[in-house]
């Protein structure tokens, strides 16, 4: 198979699980017990923290371990909510679902809720934002980069736009961290939260940095891990493996985004090549530099992709795939019906070859034909 759907998710990297396999082992300590196993696995949590907060720029203190993204931005967006018991959040209509149902979820329960409108690019106008703030609005969550685009939002505005008015800033940077620079000195937010399976660790661990200062009622409550944060054992060995995906991470970054957006434009420009009236979805420029999301002329992706099963990569977000129905992403971004259902999404990784991304370009163009098209 060739796999171009590392957006969806990665392969654990073999460091990664090096990093693992003692805590899942004979060092199975609990992290919160004071012998010598229980000591063993809380260094390996701390050491894990201290790799994220590297990668990120930020303290150690000011991470909070979570199963993943989903759990860290509803830990956010009902979290901040429960603390001011009303108000307003601000967010994007091309947000995931990990954001997007939250803020739905929270409307039903009497929160105000504003999604503003994109560009044709997938692009938030910042001047929507400076817009929609109003006295009572008490988060605005945007997501860093699109997982269908790639479409590279601006925070920078955006979170200075939220620091004037006060209101506490978030954003889902699940897709982008791993891929692209993510530094919270650089960026003005109070809340970020990342995934480690989509660079290269396992399924079911992320993390949530707290800006020193910013606060939100806990999600989950028991005992005191995390600083009171969330509740839970750590779950030391997946912890272990995110924090050696964060340290290859930071020391793969200079040369890997280079190397990602070679094989993204060497695919872009050979599927050109042989089907002239393919459309690029999200802009050209702000996009991570291992995505491309692309519609292909005459033809749905699903019937394209139906006769391809030895190559992987996805119609929609994986997070709902399975149906063949016009991405949200895509209708906000205003893309025709015919362009949205035959839009198509290759995202490559670190273990893309040229010649995959040759030969995926060789069999879709052959499906192409056989389709007529």
């Amino acid at each position: 198979m060739i796999y171009l759907d590392y957006n969806a998710t990665t392969p654990v990297a073999p460091e990664v699980r090096r990093a693992m396999r003692p805590l899942l082992e004979g060092e199975f300590g609990n992290p919160s017990c004071d012998y010598p196993l229980g000591l063993t696995a809380r260094a390996a949590v701390g050491r894990a923290r201290q790799e994220v907060a590297a990668l990120l720029g930020c303290a150690p203190e000011d991470i909070v371990f979570t199963s993943g993204a989903t759990e860290a931005n509803n830990t956010v967006l009902k979290g901040v909510a429960a603390l001011h018991g009303r108000g307003r959040i601000i967010t994007a209509a091309t947000e995931h679902p990990a954001v997007l149902a939250p803020c739905r979820w929270l409307q039903s329960q009497g929160f105000g809720l504003t999604i503003l409108p994109v560009d044709g690019a997938g692009r938030l106008d910042p001047d929507e934002v400076r817009r929609a703030l109003t006295p009572d609005t008490i988060l605005i969550s945007v997501m860093h980069a699109n997982n269908e685009t790639g479409t590279i939002q601006p925070l920078r505005e955006v979170g200075a736009l939220a620091r004037e008015a006060g209101v506490a800033f978030h954003t889902d940077a699940a897709q982008s961290v791993g891929k692209i620079p993510v530094d919270v000195n650089e960026l003005p937010v109070d809340f970020l939260t990342l995934a480690g399976h989509k660079f290269y660790a396992p399924k079911g661990v992320g993390a949530l940095y707290v800006r020193a200062g910013a606060a939100f009622t806990p999600l989950l409550h028991g005992a005191s891990q995390e600083g009171g944060r969330r509740a839970g054992t750590e779950n030391a060995p997946y912890l272990a493996g995110l924090g050696a995906a964060c340290r290859l991470a930071r020391e793969r970054l200079p040369g890997a985004a280079a190397h990602l957006q070679n094989l993204r434009d060497r695919l872009h420009e050979r599927l050109l090549a042989g089907a002239p009236g393919l459309t690029l979805n999200g802009p050209v420029a702000e996009r991570l530099p291992n995505t491309l999301n692309v519609s292909f002329p005459g033809v749905s992706g699903g019937e394209l992709m139906a006769g391809l099963p030895m190559l992987a990569a996805s119609l929609g977000s994986a997070c709902h795939a399975g149906r063949e129905a016009v991405s949200p992403v895509l209708a906000a971004m205003g893309a025709p019906l015919g362009q949205a259902r035959g839009a198509v999404r290759f995202s490559v990784g670190l273990p893309t070859t040229p010649e995959e991304v040759d030969e995926a370009a060789a069999l879709l163009l052959q499906r192409l034909a056989q389709l007529g098209r």
